[in-house]
């Protein structure tokens, strides 16, 4: 309740033109598209780009009056963002990583989608919590940190690379685990 209060106030800035409302848009979701178009063919250029271009956006929808936030404002900012880079890519005859060229999504299944991946998101990091040391940090150094499993044997103090791949499936089995008894519990 007090986040929806919070972003009707920023939304009101906005619509005002203060820049104290702009700076908390900028502060609070521009890392979120950042990731988004630099992890799918663009650089931080054009991120910055494409947020000013979806602030253009809710700025324009604000401004017109009427306009109702029926989800979150990352959420709102994520799906104009994301429709913004697809069409610059398209334009540019690059794609988005897995997603076929032609393929389009409607908004309302874009934001479930993006609400329910944001949800396993959380649940998977409460679940990584869980999981405890070494496996955090191995699980970590593998899938995040792109290191290849001599490395990993070296570092954690493996006999060889197929001991540290044996101990990442184990790992990877428990996080799995608790994953998914939780994900059951919030079902």
């Amino acid at each position: 309740m007090k986040a929806a209060l919070n972003e009707t106030s920023i939304l009101q800035g906005l619509a005002r033109n203060d820049r104290k409302a702009v700076e908390t848009i900028y502060k609070e979701h521009f890392n979120m598209v950042q990731a988004l178009v630099v992890n799918n063919s663009g650089t931080a250029e054009d991120a910055k780009d494409i947020f000013q271009e979806a602030l253009v956006v809710l700025y324009e929808k604000v401004t017109a009056g009427g306009f109702e936030l029926h989800c979150q404002l990352k959420t709102y900012l994520y799906s104009v963002s994301r429709r913004l880079w697809l069409k610059r890519l398209l334009h540019q005859n690059r794609f988005i990583t897995g997603e076929a060229h032609g393929e389009t999504v409607p908004v309302e299944e874009d934001l479930d989608t993006h609400e329910q991946r944001n949800q396993d998101f959380e649940l998977m990091e409460k679940a990584l919590g869980g999981l405890g040391e070494p496996c955090r940090s191995l699980l970590e150094a593998f899938y995040l940190q792109k290191k290849g499993m001599q490395e990993i044997a070296a570092a954690f103090g493996y006999t060889n690379a197929d001991n540290a791949k044996n101990q990442k499936y184990k790992c990877l089995m428990r996080l799995k685990k608790l994953f998914f008894s939780q994900y059951k519990h919030e079902l």
